[in-house]
């Protein structure tokens, strides 16, 4: 699968392996809810799973609602984008201007919303709880066909740790989060397509 395919996997809808405690009690909704709406600003190192089990690795920097922003390091070096409403791919190999599409259309819009509420009818298809994490399997509900998005949460305290994103013709796509800085400053630049088109123009 090219890296373009691998770029909409992620986006197109979004278990990893560290230390855990011994035993977890399943983490309620409204408590993940909670946590997920207090996020405001997150940067973090990812490594991604793709769909054809090829490995990537870059930084993330999200700023809720609505915008995100996937660095991929070298060799990679392709950037998505999501902010406007927008999501934007831009593939490094290529001088075209990136590939968009509706955020709406992404099951990762699910936690960019603006009030996440995963007790809303029909939004949450899965809440699990295996031992060392709760999971959460969620998708929009008036349109499950855009795939759905597994996230995966520690506690004591919450913390999110990775998810798993499925997409429309059921491809997988799984991101592992490293350590999460909070509430730090993120220019609004990080997030614009259209500034982001024009400098890879000059």
């Amino acid at each position: 699968m090219g890296g373009m395919n691998r770029r909409l996997a992620l986006l197109a809808p979004l278990a990893f392996l560290l230390p855990l405690p011994a035993m977890a009690e399943k983490i309620p909704l409204r408590t993940i809810s909670d946590y997920l709406n207090s996020l405001t600003t997150v940067e973090a190192d990812f490594t991604q799973v793709n769909s054809d089990g090829t490995i990537s690795t870059g930084k993330i920097f999200i700023k809720r609602p609505g915008r995100v922003r996937f660095e991929y390091a070298p060799p990679d070096r392709s950037l998505v984008i999501a902010g406007g409403q927008q999501v934007a791919i831009f593939d490094a190999k290529s001088n075209q201007p990136p590939e968009q599409y509706p955020l709406k259309r992404t099951p990762l819009n699910l936690i960019l919303a603006a009030n996440v509420d995963l007790a809303r009818a029909k939004m949450v298809v899965g809440h699990t709880e295996d031992g060392t994490s709760t999971r959460v399997r969620a998708q929009d509900p008036e349109h499950p066909e855009y795939g759905s998005i597994e996230l995966v949460f520690t506690a004591n305290p919450v913390e999110l740790r990775q998810w798993v994103i499925t997409d429309d013709l059921g491809a997988q796509t799984t991101v592992i989060l490293g350590e999460m800085k909070k509430g730090v400053q993120l220019g609004a630049r990080l997030f614009d397509i259209s500034a982001e088109t024009s400098a890879r123009r000059n």
